[in-house]
C-alpha cells in the first residue's frame, strides 16, 4: 500500500542514512520500523490486560500441579 506522511527533516535524513547503511530501501526501513512499533504496543497491551487480571485473580498454581511441573524438569547438578 502506498501512503504519504510528513516527518521532520532530521528524522528523514537519519532514516536515509540508516537505510543506506543497511542496504535496504526507504520503504523497507519504514515498514520494519512501523512493524516494530506496532509489536511493541501490542505486547504492552497484552501485558496491561494480564496485569489487570492478576490484580484480582490468584496466580499461584495448585500444589499438585506445582509438584507435577517441578517433577517434569530435568535434574541439574548445581556445583
Amino acid at each position: 500500500m502506498k501512503t504519504s506522511i510528513s516527518i521532520p527533516d532530521s528524522v528523514f535524513q537519519t532514516a536515509e542514512r540508516i537505510a543506506k547503511r543497511l542496504h535496504i530501501s526507504r520503504s523497507q526501513l519504514y515498514s520494519e520500523a512501523v512493524s516494530a512499533y506496532v509489536r511493541r504496543y501490542c505486547d504492552e497491551s497484552i501485558t496491561a490486560a494480564l496485569d489487570e487480571i492478576y490484580k484480582t485473580e490468584h496466580s499461584a498454581l495448585e500444589r499438585g500441579i506445582e509438584k507435577l511441573q517441578f517433577a517434569s524438569l530435568p535434574a541439574e547438578d548445581w556445583e
